[in-house]
């Protein structure tokens, strides 16, 4: 869904200057870099959208006069799509300075910039946005659903982090291989960024499949439950049966009417619960009066197999059915 997230974002209408202004700053610590040409400072950003890059271009062009260039960079070996280049060479110290790349003194600002970070809700609302246009992701929910920022370094991932608790949101700084992240796992939490960025369309059908998912895991879950109660009942049916035939051997015409009849419907019907049992029964019995008759036909089977020394009621049972 990542596309279709930056699809939206890069469609979203802020009006407000400083929004405008720290979502720039952030899509250029984001996707860009720093470059010295000719002793003169370039300021290149590389998105992989074209949507994402004209709105970066544009915001440059309205809120500090300048016109920065797009350049497309077809895909090859592992990059499959292509990619876009804004590139502003003239004067790139100047807008460095602007957006928060550079200090006073000309030093690099690992993180964001302070006027970012000590902002107003909404400006941590258009960092979390230009850092997502940047070099954002969004898997599909699930179990290992997930929102990723890859961050330039650790100091704009703490930023990021420290932005997006401005906003309510819980999220983590993860060094990943070398690389630094920032990732929200959260599926609520995933819907409340997703929301305060603007990106309210992809929301709902990022919404709508985890919903969908949950219905189905959940469906799964009962079906395997009802399953496997289902397979534990005819087993333990089945065990029964095998141990009633054998107290009915043991015991032959001592066995009181009562518990031979409990004993009788259980080998008639194998495979049907004592409440049904008890409903063929006649007169009708409940389903602890079939249990307790069928448990003492079997312990009267077993005694007269302990005083006789013969194999008693379990003996019967097969090493499967024991297994079972």
């Amino acid at each position: 869904m990542t596309a279709a997230v930056k699809d939206e974002l890069s469609r979203y209408v802020v009006t407000k200057t400083c929004c405008r202004k720290a979502e720039i700053s952030a899509m250029l610590r984001f996707a860009g870099g720093l470059h010295i040409i000719g002793g003169r400072i370039v300021i290149e950003a590389e998105l992989d959208t074209a949507s994402a890059a004209r709105r970066l271009r544009q915001s440059i062009a309205d809120l500090y006069g300048q016109t920065p260039q797009v350049l497309v960079m077809s895909g090859g070996g592992l990059r499959r799509g292509s990619r876009y280049i804004v590139r502003v060479a003239q004067d790139g110290e100047a807008l460095a300075r602007q957006t928060g790349l550079i200090d006073h003194r000309g030093r690099p600002v690992r993180g964001l910039p302070p006027r970012v970070v000590n902002g107003a809700v909404c400006d941590s609302e258009a960092a979390w946005r230009g850092a997502f246009l940047a070099h954002g992701s969004l898997t599909e929910p699930g179990r290992s659903s997930s929102m990723e920022i890859t961050c330039p370094g650790q100091e704009a991932a703490l930023a990021l982090v420290g932005a997006a608790r401005r906003l309510g949101v819980q999220s983590k700084a993860r060094d990943v291989r070398g690389v630094d992240r920032v990732v929200i796992r959260d599926g609520d939490a995933i819907g409340v960024m997703l929301t305060r960025l603007g990106a309210t369309d992809a929301f709902m059908a990022w919404e709508e499949r985890r919903m969908r998912r949950e219905v189905r895991a959940t469906a799964n879950r009962l079906a395997n439950f009802d399953d496997a109660n289902l397979r534990r009942s005819v087993e333990a049916a089945v065990q029964a049966g095998t141990r009633v035939e054998r107290a009915l051997e043991i015991l032959g015409e001592e066995v009181p009417d009562h518990l031979a009849e409990a004993g009788r419907l259980r080998l008639t019907h194998k495979e049907s619960s004592l409440e049904e049992l008890g409903q063929k029964a006649e007169p009708p019995l409940t389903k602890d009066a079939v249990a307790g008759r069928i448990r003492r036909l079997l312990a009267m089977a077993d005694k007269r197999a302990a005083d006789l020394g013969i194999p008693n009621t379990e003996a019967a049972l097969s090493g499967d059915l024991l297994d079972g």
